[in-house]
C-alpha cells in the first residue's frame, strides 16, 4: 500500500491512468488528490522521469511504463530499454538517427542511448567475445516499423563487420528491397506492410567479417493474390511491373499497363500516395541484377506473374446441368501458350478433374464457383512457389564458399493478432508468438536464476515458460490430440467438413470448459469456432474454411501438368516443391499448410535456442500516423500483446529493484544513525539492514 504524500497512479479504466498524491490514510483506505479512484499503483519519483531503461524504475507497473514511453516519445526519444527488451515506437517522421556518423558512434560506443544500433553492436561483440551465435527478434503489429528496423540492423552489421568483398555487402542490402517488392503490400495500416515473416542470418568468419547470409521465410499471405480488403493493394510487384516494364517486355509476356484489365488488381487501390511504381520497378531490376539474377531469369519471373494475372481473368459459366464451362476459351488458350501446357488438360483440371476414388479415377463435375476456387488456388500456389524460388535463388548468391564461424540472426515476424474476425492464419501467427514468448520467458528465467545465484539469494525459482505450455499443448499436442493434428486428420478425410472438425475439437478439448471459467479452450456457443486463452488475451477463432486453407490446393494432376511444361522455369517450380524440400511426405501424402508451418517453426526454435537472444518490440503510437501522439489504449494493448508487460509481470514476482551498495550508501547515508562514510565494502554491508549475503547489489521488491 502507498504511504502518505506518495505519488501514485490511479486507474480510470484498464487503458487510462492519472497521477495523484496520497493525502490521508485510514486503515486500508486512502485519499488521493485526483478523481475517481478505482485502482492505485505507485508512481515514480521525479528523478526517474524519461529514464532510458525502465528496469531502473522503482515502481514497475503499467501506468509508469506507459508514462515513461510517452514522455520520451514526445522528445523524439523513440527507443527505450525495458530490461531485456528494446521498445521502439514508430516516429511517423524522419529523424537523424541512422546517418553514417551515428553508425560510427555506436561502433565506437561513444553513444550510450538506447538504439537498434546499440543492440546490434552488443550482439556482434558478444558473438566475438562468447564465440556463440546471436539472434535479434523483432516483433510488432503491421505498421509498427519491423521491416525498417530490420533493414537498419542489417545496415549497421554490414558497416560493423564489413565483408572483404564489397559486392557481398551490397547483395545483402539489396536482397531486402527485392523481397519487399514480392512480399510487401499496401494495407489500411501500412503502405509497405510485410505479408510474410523472415529470419535473416548474417554469417561471420573467424576474423569477424561477414562471409555470407541466409534467408528463411514464413507464413506468406497467399490469399492476398486473389482478394484484398478495401483501400489495400495486391503485392507491390504487380503494379511495379505494369507501370515500369518496357513496352517490348510487356508485349512478350502478354500484359497491358492498366491494372483494371485484371480481376486480381481492379477491385483495390492502384497506387500509393507519394510512390512511383515505375521508379520502384527500375530499383527492383537494379537490385535483381546486383543480387545476380540474369535478364533471362528476370523475364521468366515476370512471365509467371503474367500467368497469375491471366489465371485471375478466367471466366466460368454453367450449362443447364450445373456443369462448369470456360466462358473465354480464346483467352485461356493464350494463357496455355504462355504456360506451354495443353489447353484441354488444363481446362479439364479446372472444370472436370479426375479424382481417385478407391483404386479407380472418376471424373468429378464442378460448378462454376468450384472451378473458380480451383483456378484461384492455382494462382496462389504459383505465387507461393515463385516466392520460395526467389528466396532460394537469393540464398544461392549470398551463401559464399567460405569459413562460416557464427551468425547473427534477425527475425522479422508478425506480432500477436486479435481481430474482430480471426481465422486459421491468426492461429498460425499467434501459435508462433506463443512459442516465441515461451522462449523469452525461459530465457529471462535463466538469466534471473544466474544472477540470483551469483548474489547468493535464497529464491524458489519458477520457470515462467511453463505458464504458456497449456495453450501451446492445445495447439500442437499429441495426447490428447491438438488442434493442428486434428485439422490435418480431417483435411485428408473425404467426408470431413469444417463443422465436423469443430465438433471434434470441442469434444476433445471443451469437455470440462463449462466447469472452468478460466479454461484454456472453450467452444463458442453462438457461432462455429472456439475461444483460446493466449498470454496476450482471449481470442475467438472462426473455423469456417479451415479444411480448404490447410490443404495443398494443387491436385496431383495439376502438379504433373505444370511439371511437364516446356516452359522450364515453370516446370521447375513444381518439380522441387516448397522451400527446396519434397512436397510429399513419407507415404506420398502432400504435406498440409499446418504440417509445413510446424516443421518450419520447430526448426526456427531449435536455431534460436542455440543462440544468445535480444528482443526488440516495435510499437504503433496511434492509428492516424501522427508524429508525437500516443494513444494510451492502443499502446497498452500492444505492450500486452508483445510480451513487454509479461516481462514486467515476471520481474515483479522476483526482485526487480536493485541498487549497488555504493549507490545505496550515497543515497541513504543521511538516514543512518552513524555515518557510513569511509567504511569498507564489507563494513558497509554489515551496516545496511538486510537479510541477504548479496555480493554487489541490494535486491528488493517494492511493488
Amino acid at each position: 500500500m502507498a504511504d502518505l504524500d506518495d505519488q501514485v497512479w490511479v486507474s480510470i479504466d484498464e487503458n487510462q491512468f492519472i497521477q495523484g498524491k496520497v493525502t490521508s490514510i485510514k486503515g486500508t483506505d486512502c485519499s488521493v488528490a485526483c478523481d475517481d479512484v478505482k485502482d492505485i499503483q505507485k508512481a515514480n519519483p521525479p528523478q526517474f522521469e524519461k529514464v532510458s531503461d525502465m528496469a531502473k524504475l522503482t515502481h514497475l507497473n503499467e501506468p509508469s511504463v506507459l508514462h515513461n514511453l510517452k514522455s520520451r516519445y514526445q522528445d523524439d526519444s523513440i527507443y527505450t530499454y525495458s530490461g531485456l527488451f528494446l521498445v521502439a515506437v514508430n516516429p511517423y517522421k524522419s529523424l537523424p538517427l541512422y546517418t553514417q556518423d551515428i553508425v560510427d558512434s555506436y561502433i565506437q560506443e561513444s553513444i550510450k542511448e538506447p538504439h537498434l544500433f546499440a543492440v546490434a553492436n552488443i550482439a556482434y561483440d558478444n558473438l566475438i567475445r562468447n564465440n556463440k551465435d546471436q539472434s535479434i527478434l523483432v516483433t510488432g503489429e503491421s505498421g509498427a516499423g519491423k521491416t525498417e528496423s530490420t533493414k537498419k540492423i542489417i545496415q549497421f552489421l554490414t558497416a560493423k563487420a564489413s565483408s572483404n568483398l564489397r559486392s557481398l555487402d551490397q547483395q545483402i542490402l539489396q536482397a531486402n528491397p527485392l523481397l519487399e517488392s514480392f512480399g510487401n503490400a499496401q494495407t489500411v495500416r501500412n503502405d509497405n506492410s510485410s505479408r510474410f515473416g523472415k529470419f535473416i542470418r548474417i554469417e561471420v568468419d573467424k576474423a569477424g567479417h561477414i562471409c555470407g547470409a541466409t534467408i528463411d521465410w514464413y507464413l506468406l499471405e497467399k490469399s492476398r493474390i486473389v482478394t484484398q480488403n478495401p483501400n489495400e493493394r495486391n503485392y507491390h510487384i504487380f503494379y511495379q511491373l505494369l507501370a515500369g516494364a518496357p513496352a517490348e517486355l510487356l508485349s512478350k509476356i502478354k500484359l497491358g499497363r492498366d491494372p483494371n484489365q485484371y480481376n486480381y488488381l481492379k477491385n483495390c487501390n492502384k497506387s500509393i500516395s507519394g510512390i512511383s511504381d515505375s521508379d520502384e520497378f527500375q530499383k527492383l531490376v537494379a537490385a535483381m541484377s546486383i543480387v545476380g539474377f540474369s535478364i533471362e531469369e528476370q523475364t521468366n519471373i515476370f512471365t509467371v506473374l503474367s500467368i497469375i494475372l491471366h489465371i485471375g481473368n478466367i471466366a466460368f459459366s454453367e450449362d443447364r446441368s450445373g456443369q462448369a464451362r470456360i466462358s473465354n476459351p480464346e483467352s485461356v488458350r493464350q494463357l496455355c501458350t504462355l504456360m506451354s501446357v495443353s489447353y484441354s488438360k488444363f481446362s479439364e483440371s479446372l472444370i472436370s478433374p479426375k479424382v481417385k476414388a478407391g483404386r479407380e479415377f472418376v471424373t468429378q463435375k464442378r460448378s462454376a464457383s468450384q472451378a473458380k476456387f480451383t483456378a484461384d488456388s492455382v494462382a496462389k500456389a504459383l505465387y507461393e512457389r515463385l516466392f520460395a524460388t526467389l528466396v532460394k535463388r537469393i540464398n544461392q548468391t549470398l551463401q559464399r564458399q567460405g569459413d562460416v564461424h557464427h551468425f547473427i540472426g534477425v527475425l522479422d515476424i508478425a506480432g500477436f493478432e486479435i481481430f474482430e474476425h480471426n481465422s486459421f492464419e491468426q492461429l498460425c501467427i499467434n501459435y508462433t508468438n506463443e512459442k516465441l514468448q515461451q522462449f523469452f520467458n525461459h530465457h529471462m528465467f535463466v538469466l534471473e536464476q544466474e544472477e540470483y545465484s551469483r548474489e547468493q539469494i535464497d529464491w524458489n525459482f519458477v520457470d515462467y515458460a511453463l505458464d504458456l505450455q497449456k495453450t501451446i499443448g492445445v495447439i500442437e499436442g499429441t495426447k490428447p490430440i491438438g488442434l493442428l493434428s486434428c485439422l490435418d486428420e480431417d483435411s485428408v478425410m473425404p467426408a470431413a467438413t469444417d463443422r465436423s472438425f469443430t465438433d471434434k475439437i470441442n469434444s476433445i478439448w471443451g469437455s470440462d470448459s463449462d466447469e472452468q471459467d478460466n479454461a484454456v479452450f472453450q467452444p463458442l456457443k453462438l457461432k462455429q469456432g472456439f475461444q483460446l486463452s493466449h498470454y496476450a488475451g482471449k481470442v475467438e477463432y472462426s473455423t469456417e474454411g479451415w479444411l480448404e486453407k490447410n490443404k495443398d490446393p494443387m491436385t496431383e494432376a495439376l502438379c504433373e501438368l505444370f511439371s511437364g511444361s516446356e516452359f522450364t522455369f515453370l516446370a521447375e517450380l513444381f518439380r522441387e516443391g516448397l522451400l527446396g524440400n519434397q512436397t510429399k511426405g513419407k507415404r506420398g501424402q502432400f504435406r498440409t499448410v499446418s504440417q509445413r508451418h510446424r516443421e518450419q517453426l520447430s526448426a526456427l526454435m531449435s536455431i534460436l535456442e542455440a543462440t544468445e537472444p535480444y528482443f526488440i518490440r516495435c510499437i504503433i503510437p496511434n492509428n492516424e500516423h501522427r508524429a508525437g501522439m500516443i494513444d494510451n489504449a492502443l499502446v497498452l494493448k500492444q505492450l500486452r500483446c508483445n510480451g513487454v508487460l509479461e516481462g514486467i509481470r515476471i520481474s515483479r514476482s522476483g526482485f526487480p529493484n536493485r541498487i549497488f551498495y555504493h549507490d545505496f550508501q550515497s543515497r541513504y547515508k543521511i538516514l543512518s544513525k552513524k555515518s557510513l562514510k569511509g567504511l569498507s565494502s564489507k563494513e558497509e554491508k554489515s551496516s545496511v539492514e538486510t537479510n541477504t549475503n548479496q555480493r554487489s547489489e541490494i535486491f528488493g521488491n517494492y511493488v
